[in-house]
């Protein structure tokens, strides 16, 4: 009667152990990130739909000179140069005049005085002024001293000892608008042709503490420039001179990467930095995970434009790509080091097949687990 007990267990033990070990192909394997192969079998596919490049040394250099994806490309920054210290007339600005004339019956100051002011002249969109007996003169393009000479050559004629004043009020065209990012926007005359952006920015009460990795733009016409805030104070270089019309937004860094997959975290990453490189961009992350990840399956995603597209290998050849790292060799490393991370890009870090065999025998051990536990009931 024993006997008979306990071969019935032995059938019980078997018949578990096989209901888990026919369970597990019969279903997906809990776990937490693709396997390499499940990604990059594309790369085999007669007619794959993306690309599959596997990064190293030899041709890290040739993919380096692949167009540029987001935003990466527009950081550019216009050269410093130094303008004049005078101020420059423009349409739209008021011109304040004041011209004394010591004769008696004077065309232009009345009985009892001996000057007549004129404020608030409008600089025309031709560029001229209009004076009393002198109609429209023109002074777009002219300092403030020049204008005072051309107004006074003219009245010479009709007054010979009138003297002028002239003072400059900047309108929209002779300033500069600081937008967002300072503790006090708003738009600025420009007091001089040599007015830099650090001023501007220090007249703005300075970049608000509360930006992370703040960066500074500069809309000039049609074109938009931009520049880290701390490159702009590290380097006089950067510091250029302001043109009238210009706008100033200082802003938060918008790029990101994603994380993904058996890494230290999964989460949408900021760019601390101008350029991040696929080994900075796993230490940020936090490295792989120790029990799950595959060090030779790190892979980047990216999407690219159809303009970028290159039949000739100068480019992808696909609009998703995805880079596959070896990071367990020198090789690998290396090429990691160089490779830049564009916005948007995705890096993922497999998972390890030893982590599915893992699993499979934590399974089988917890059938085991199961059978010892009704034997000891």
């Amino acid at each position: 009667m024993g006997q008979t007990i306990k071969s019935t267990r032995q059938i019980a033990k078997f018949a578990a152990l096989s209901l888990v070990l026919l369970a597990v192909p019969a279903c997906s394997l809990p776990r937490g990130a693709a396997i390499t192969s499940e990604i990059v079998n594309e790369e085999n596919a007669e007619s794959p739909t993306y690309q599959v490049i596997r990064v190293g040394r030899a041709n890290a250099a040739a993919i380096a000179a692949w167009p540029g994806t987001g935003t990466n490309d527009s950081f550019h920054w216009p050269k410093a140069s130094n303008g004049p210290q005078s101020a420059i007339i423009r349409p739209g600005d008021k011109v304040n005049l004041a011209i004394w004339d010591n004769q008696d019956n004077s065309l232009l100051t009345q009985a009892d005085g001996k000057s007549v002011s004129m404020p608030g002249l409008t600089v025309s969109p031709a560029g001229t002024i209009f004076v009393p007996y002198l109609e429209e003169v023109v002074v777009n393009g002219q300092t403030p001293a020049q204008a005072r000479r051309e107004v006074q050559n003219r009245l010479s004629s009709i007054v010979p000892s009138a003297q002028v004043q002239l003072e400059l009020e900047p309108g929209q065209n002779n300033s500069v608008n600081l937008v967002s990012g300072v503790a006090k926007p708003g738009s600025f005359p420009l007091p001089d042709r040599n007015y830099k952006i650090l001023s501007l920015i220090a007249q703005g009460g300075g970049i608000a503490p509360t930006l992370r990795n703040p960066q500074v733009q500069l809309q000039r016409g049609n074109s938009t420039y931009r520049i880290r805030a701390d490159q702009l104070f590290g380097n006089g270089a950067h510091n250029i001179t302001l043109r009238g019309g210009d706008s100033v937004v200082v802003t938060e860094d918008q790029r990101y990467f994603t994380a993904f997959g058996a890494t230290g975290s999964e989460q949408l990453i900021k760019f601390e930095q101008d350029r991040i490189t696929a080994l900075e961009a796993l230490s940020i992350i936090g490295g792989l995970s120790d029990n799950r990840a595959n060090p030779k399956g790190v892979l980047v995603l990216r999407d690219y434009g159809v303009a970028a597209l290159r039949p000739d290998g100068s480019g992808p050849s696909k609009p998703q790509v995805v880079f596959a790292f070896d990071i367990t060799s020198a090789d690998g490393l290396f090429a990691a080091r160089k490779f830049q991370i564009q916005p948007e890009d995705t890096v993922m870090a497999t998972e390890s097949a030893v982590a599915s065999v893992r699993t499979v025998l934590g399974l089988v051990g917890s059938a085991f687990g199961v059978v010892s536990n009704v034997e000891n009931y």
